[in-house]
């Protein structure tokens, strides 16, 4: 059982060390216990987070800085700087930088179920349907891309 520790995660700093490169984007981890875990992710223009589900999370976005595409159960929506987003589990969403400028966001799901154990196996994999194979073994479930 991983029980959250209070303290501080400094915004230079990942808890435990965990910074890892998934699919051109960094993830930084600020937060993990089994009720939940958060991550800083920095998203350059042009990187995206495939349309997925999550069945057993529901997941947060704070955006920061920049601007989001989403693509959340068949409709197209933006989100800005200061925006939350929430993807409550099982409803198909995918996450896109369209943008020219980087997005910088605090994500966060509840509970964290197999999400670090995926964030360490995709670390630096480049090959797309491998990722997509790694992660429905973590409870993620890719989708077909959006018409």
């Amino acid at each position: 059982m991983i029980v959250m520790q209070a303290g501080v995660t400094k915004s230079e700093e990942a808890y435990d060390g965990a910074k890892w490169s998934i699919l051109g984007q960094t993830y930084t981890l600020k937060q993990q216990s089994d009720a939940s875990m958060a991550w800083h992710a920095i998203l350059p223009p042009g990187t995206f987070v495939p349309p997925h589900t999550h069945p057993t999370q529901d997941e947060f976005i704070s955006v920061f800085e920049g601007r989001l595409d989403l693509w959340l159960n068949g409709k197209e929506v933006i989100a800005n700087a200061g925006d939350l987003i929430r993807l409550p589990m099982g409803e198909p969403h995918g996450i896109f930088n369209k943008s020219s400028g980087t997005v910088s966001s605090l994500f966060w799901v509840s509970p964290t179920r197999a999400l670090r154990g995926l964030f360490e196996r995709i670390h630096n994999v480049g090959d797309p349907a491998e990722v997509v194979r790694i992660a429905a073994e973590h409870e993620v479930d890719f989708l077909p891309p959006p018409a």
